[in-house]
């Protein structure tokens, strides 16, 4: 069984080498929503990535699709790690900077 404190990540805003986005756009999130949900349910299947958990292509519901390729799917799918690790230092930096920034004890407004 999946761990279900790994997430599902991918980078939805990737170009091509021609500088085309891989995915084809917000309109077809809901094939991977769908596949999150029956990953939740327990009825899909999962690969681990080093990043998290992934379908594989024929996890998901392609139809109305049939132009979108195992090759684009396979490259949206692909990481790069030296760019992870720029990513994860980033985003890494940014949270320091906001507890830098914030009170020793944050917490919500009382209503």
């Amino acid at each position: 069984m999946p761990n279900p404190t790994r997430i599902f990540n991918v980078n939805w805003f990737r170009r091509d080498a021609q500088g085309h986005f891989l995915w084809p756009g917000f309109g077809d999130n809901m094939r991977i929503l769908k596949w999150i949900v029956e990953r939740a349910r327990g009825r899909a299947i999962s690969i681990e990535s080093p990043i998290g958990w992934m379908p594989r292509f024929e996890d998901l519901d392609w139809r109305g699709m049939e132009d979108f390729m195992r090759q684009q799917f396979n490259e949206l799918m692909s990481v790069d790690r030296d760019a992870w690790q720029q990513e994860l230092l980033f985003i890494r930096e940014l949270i320091l900077s906001s507890l830098w920034r914030s009170p020793q004890r944050w917490g919500l407004a009382p209503e």
